[in-house]
Parts: C-alpha cells; sequence; structure tokens
C-alpha cells in the first residue's frame, strides 16, 4: 500500500490554510498598528507599549492557555480565539475609517491580539500530530514552519502596500483573511485526549524550567539567543527609521519588515541541504556576533537598500541561531521532557522577541533611534565575548548531535 501524500490530508490542509490565513492577517495588522501609531504620536515610546501590549498576555496567561489545548476541543479554542482577533480588527477598521482612533485603541488592540495568539499557539501546534499519519508528521510540521516563515516575508509587504489605501481598508483585508480561517476550522474534529490536569500542567512546566537550568549548554544558548534579540531587536523602530531617516512610506516599511524574514526563509535552505555537523558551539557564537555586526550596520545606514541588506543578513545570522538552539534543546532533553521544555523555550522566544520591542522603543524615546540600535549592536558583540569565558561548554561544543546518538537513532529507525 503506498504511502498517504500529505496534502491529501483533508484536515490537515484546512489546517494550514487556517494557519497561513490567519497569519496573514496578523502580519498585516502589525504593519498598520506600527505606521499608525508613530504618524499618530511621533514617539519611540509608543512604539514600545506596543510591543509590550502584545507580551503581557503571554505571560499572564501562558499556563492556562496550554491548560486549555489539553483540556477542551482544540479547533474550538483556536476559533474563539479567532472571533476574538476578528472583533479586535473589526474595531480598528471601524475606527480608522471614521477617524476616532486613538492611541488607547490601538494598544488595547495590541493586547487582544495577545490574548488571541496566546490561546492559539499552543492549540494549534498540539492539534497537527492528530491530523496526519505518524510518518507524515516531521513532513507536515517542516510545511507548516515553512509557510509560517513566508506568510512573515508576504505579509508585511502586502500590508505595506494596502495600507496606501488607508489604514481602515488595510484592517478590513485582515478581517477579509481571518473570516477564511475561522470558515476553514468549522467542522473540524480534534480527535486528541482531554485530560483535567491543570495543576499538573504547571508543575510540568516549572520542572521545564529546571531541567533547562541544569542543563549548561541548553541554558547557556536559551539565554544568549534571548537577551541578543532582547538587546539588539530593531523590529519595534521600524516605522520610525522609514519615515524618519529612509523617508519611505508605507509600503518601504513592508519590505523593512519582510527583509530579515527572507534572510532566515534563504538561510534555512543553506541549512538544509548543509547543516551543520561540526564547531556547532562556534558556529552558534559567529552567528550572534553576525547578528550584532547587522545591527550595527542597520543603525549606521541612510540608504534603503543598506538597510534591507543588513536586515536580510541578521535575519539570516538569526536563523542559524535558531536551528542550533533548537536542536540542543531537543538533543539535551529526555524525550519524557520535550514538551515542557519546548514550552519554555517558546516563552523565552516570546520573551525575547516582544520584550525586546518595548525594551527598544523605550530605549529609543531616552536617547534617540539611531544610538539605541548601536547600544544594541554593541551590547550584542559585548555579550559574545562575555559568554564565552561564562559557557566554555556550549563554546566548545563540536558535534550538534552527538554522533552515537545518530547511530542510536538510525539503529532504532531500521529495526
Amino acid at each position: 500500500m503506498s504511502e498517504p501524500k500529505l496534502l491529501k490530508q483533508g484536515l490537515f490542509v484546512r489546517f494550514l490554510i487556517s494557519q497561513l490565513t490567519s497569519g496573514m492577517a496578523i502580519q498585516m495588522m502589525l504593519i498598520g498598528l506600527g505606521w499608525q501609531v508613530y504618524l499618530m504620536t511621533e514617539s519611540a515610546m509608543a512604539l514600545g507599549w506596543v510591543g509590550l501590549a502584545r507580551y503581557l498576555p503571554q505571560i499572564l496567561l501562558t499556563l492556562h492557555a496550554g491548560d486549555m489545548a489539553d483540556r477542551y476541543d482544540r479547533h474550538i479554542v483556536m476559533i474563539w480565539s479567532r472571533i476574538l482577533l476578528l472583533i479586535t480588527i473589526g474595531a480598528l477598521s471601524y475606527t480608522s475609517f471614521t477617524e476616532t482612533i486613538t492611541e488607547a485603541i490601538i494598544y488595547i488592540a495590541c493586547f487582544m491580539l495577545g490574548v488571541s495568539r496566546t490561546f492559539s499557539m499552543p492549540a494549534g501546534q498540539a492539534m497537527v500530530p492528530n491530523l496526519v499519519p505518524r510518518q507524515l508528521l516531521t513532513q507536515a510540521l517542516t510545511l507548516t514552519a515553512s509557510a509560517r516563515e513566508s506568510i512573515t516575508i508576504i505579509g508585511p509587504a502586502l500590508g505595506g502596500v494596502i495600507y496606501i489605501l488607508g489604514a481602515a481598508t488595510l484592517y478590513a483585508t485582515s478581517m477579509l483573511f481571518v473570516l477564511i480561517s475561522i470558515v476553514t476550522l468549522f467542522g473540524m474534529k480534534d480527535t486528541g485526549s482531554k485530560r483535567d490536569r491543570s495543576e499538573q500542567r504547571r508543575r510540568e512546566l516549572f520542572e521545564g524550567f529546571v531541567h533547562v537550568w541544569r542543563n549548561k549548554p541548553v541554558w547557556g544558548s536559551l539565554m544568549l539567543d534571548t537577551l541578543a534579540v532582547l538587546i539588539g531587536s530593531v523590529t519595534a523602530l521600524l516605522p520610525m527609521i522609514a519615515h524618519d531617516i529612509l523617508q519611505t512610506d508605507s509600503v518601504g516599511l513592508g519590505l523593512l519588515r519582510s527583509a530579515p524574514a527572507a534572510g532566515a526563509v534563504a538561510m534555512s535552505f543553506i541549512l538544509a541541504k548543509y547543516p551543520i555537523q561540526r564547531h556547532s558551539g562556534r558556529w552558534l557564537y559567529a552567528s550572534v556576533w553576525v547578528f550584532g555586526l547587522g545591527t550595527l550596520v542597520f543603525g549606521f545606514s541612510e540608504e534603503m537598500w543598506l538597510s534591507l541588506t543588513a536586515l536580510f543578513v541578521l535575519g539570516a545570522a538569526d536563523m542559524i541561531s535558531v536551528v542550533i538552539r533548537s536542536t540542543l534543546v531537543q538533543v539535551e532533553t529526555p524525550d519524557e521532557m520535550r514538551g515542557r521544555v519546548s514550552a519554555v523555550n517558546s516563552l523565552f522566544i516570546a520573551t525575547s522577541n516582544q520584550l525586546g520591542e518595548f525594551e527598544s522603543g523605550a530605549l529609543a524615546a531616552w536617547i534617540g533611534a539611531v544610538p539605541s540600535i548601536m547600544f544594541g549592536g554593541f551590547g550584542t558583540l559585548a555579550l559574545v565575548a562575555l559568554w564565552i569565558p561564562l559557557y566554555p561548554t556550549l563554546w566548545n561544543r563540536d558535534h550538534l548531535v552527538n554522533p552515537e546518538s545518530e547511530t542510536e537513532i538510525a539503529a532504532e529507525t531500521n529495526k
């Protein structure tokens, strides 16, 4: 009997369409929020508040969201989270159309976006294994990740173009994508088992923290990547840089937001063909160093082409760091703890991204956008120099995956 083809799995295809359309809506929405709040306030601090408003729900509700994903039908959780997203974007569209939108409305919308994503992400991630045969799971996860990166490129660029027609039009278009996302989820059924284990969920997550702390290569790689993105992130300041320094419009902003994702996708293809096998620790440190260097070049740049190049390079470097860190998390964690440690990893990622946006906005409000970016770039380079003596086992890490482990895996696969 021939192996079933992934794209013939109807439920998975519907799930993928739902994820792509909602992702497109969010990426377009973020372009509108950043550009609109900066045109309204001309304040770097306002851009920082946008990031913080999106981050707070993840800190406050992550444990509860994970618990709900285990206790209720996950597609129902996703539908309700998408309905909340639809209402949020609808309010943005209406207030933009009637010219009654305010800073407060934008911050509330960012918070609601954070709530929606906090609940939909664990439910969506947990659904995939129940939508495809086991032999197609790896392929399904790879396709989902690749599609998500593609949306991160297409969404901001398309959003920047549509914004020319007005913020209300951009948000209305985003609403259409969310509607498609909701419709594709109707009629699906989650076959995963539901368990009432709220307290167990909390204990398990804290056990994941303990394991990460005790494993120095994992802890060192997570903290290095998190701190580098936290202090070196320029995402929140892109509307300010686009408007004040590069003298471009919303289309230029869309291209700037797409550039790091384009670099990440290009690097993912390279790593797929030429995976890192030796000197993995030094590759990790080198990638973070290049990320800091790219940040510095971006801060110095006053030309669009150079800014796009710098963002492309730092996105590519960040992908190397992400691949090494994610692999270390998997190979250094016992199978029975991988779910808990992955949850901790997700929380680190959220902290570096959204909290990094707040940090860069607050610092730019204090010392200016360009000095803030320079501080992030030099800070990242200093962080690499500090981390080498602090985590020598990570610096000296050779094989990313232990050759003995690879032999054992191959032996198990051939049984």
